[in-house]
């Protein structure tokens, strides 16, 4: 009933044909990220669900964008395992490539990535040496698709996914400094998909969540704890596809440490948005577009920022924010609203904020 380009939307190869032409794409929604050096998985990456400006309502995100829709997010892998290979004084490749959970890990087109090699240098000039010791790592995440079709034509569909990485090596750099490096992932992916009332209700739950972690000689250097969930309710409500809703509630919650390069930080963000959008020859046309905001976020170095942030019709009807690192810490509310306008914010234990 409708294309929506969007991966995590996108339906198990073994499901596509249960579901009328043109409903969504195959694929399956899952992609990892892999780094790889000379071919061998050095580290892998289940990326955010980022929600482009315009994505499936277009008026969900005017004025405000889904988080990392404007600057993505970064994910880092410690390559110091592979030092040992990277110093012998033949060439090597270090390449990026995304793998779906498809038997044969292929993708749909439009995903670009590009990566950035941070190096410290050792007081020698003389060549690192070492080893490899450990290299526990699959070539592709494991993965898992289960599903049923029911005699009404209903579609429910699960794509799980999960990644364990344990890397471990032994260097000694040229001045004689001996460095016992482990470098450990252990990742989760869940996408569940229901397809009802003959396809007029779409709904998504997802979840990419995990734990990163490096050490070298025992001593932290890489900590990435992170959880991305994401809930989609698509509803069709014309008869002709062309008018249509969708409610979104999305959070990205993680925990940073890519030492010595930056500064370690928690961020918490979660967006509640929503809105309806009518499609026709003569022009489109949306409504209803609301959005609720909520971000907090601290360093090591104790600096803070919070933020709530609230949409109704294009204008925005609340705006506090707090911390150290807030330019004004103030509360901005328009002089007037009109009830249906109105937004009530109530606080919850633990200081969560739900607006409506």
């Amino acid at each position: 009933m409708s294309l929506k380009l969007f991966k995590y939307f996108n339906v198990a190869n073994q499901f596509l044909n249960s579901l009328p032409a043109g409903t969504t794409f195959g694929q399956g929604p899952f992609r990892e990220v892999r780094v790889l050096v000379d071919g061998k998985v050095a580290g892998a990456a289940f990326p955010y669900a980022v929600i482009f400006t315009g994505g499936i309502v277009p008026t969900a995100w005017r004025p405000i964008t889904s988080y990392g829709a404007i600057d993505l997010p970064t994910y880092f892998l410690d390559l110091t395992p592979f030092i040992p290979v990277l110093t012998d004084g033949a060439p090597h490749n270090i390449t990026l490539d995304v793998a779906s959970a498809e038997s044969d890990h292929t993708i749909n087109q439009n995903w670009f990535v590009s990566g950035l090699l941070q190096v410290q240098l050792d007081s020698s000039d003389k060549p690192t040496a070492g080893n490899i010791t450990v290299h526990e790592v699959s070539d592709f995440a494991n993965s898992t698709t289960t599903g049923s079709v029911g005699a009404n034509g209903d579609v429910n569909v699960t794509v799980a996914a999960t990644r364990s990485v344990r890397i471990e090596s032994d260097i000694v750099a040229g001045s004689g400094k001996k460095t016992h490096v482990v470098f450990t992932q252990e990742l989760q992916y869940v996408n569940l998909q229901n397809y009802l009332d003959n396809t007029f209700i779409q709904l998504v739950s997802q979840n990419a969540s995990g734990q990163v972690s490096s050490t070298h000689n025992g001593v932290q250097v890489l900590q990435d704890d992170f959880s991305f969930p994401l809930n989609i309710n698509f509803t069709i409500t014309s008869p002709d596809g062309s008018n249509f809703t969708a409610t979104f509630d999305h959070s990205y919650e993680r925990t940073l440490l890519p030492s010595p390069f930056i500064l370690g930080s928690t961020i918490h963000e979660r967006q509640l948005a929503g809105g309806s959008f009518h499609t026709a020859s003569t022009g489109n046309s949306g409504t209803n577009g609301t959005s609720n905001n909520t971000l907090t976020y601290v360093d090591l170095k104790g600096n803070t920022f919070d933020r709530e942030v609230n949409a109704f019709l294009n204008n925005i009807t609340f705006d506090h924010q707090g911390g150290s690192l807030a330019h004004s810490p103030a509360v901005k509310e328009p002089a007037s609203l009109s009830p249906a306008q109105a937004v009530v914010k109530v606080r919850l234990p633990g200081g969560r904020t739900v607006g409506g």
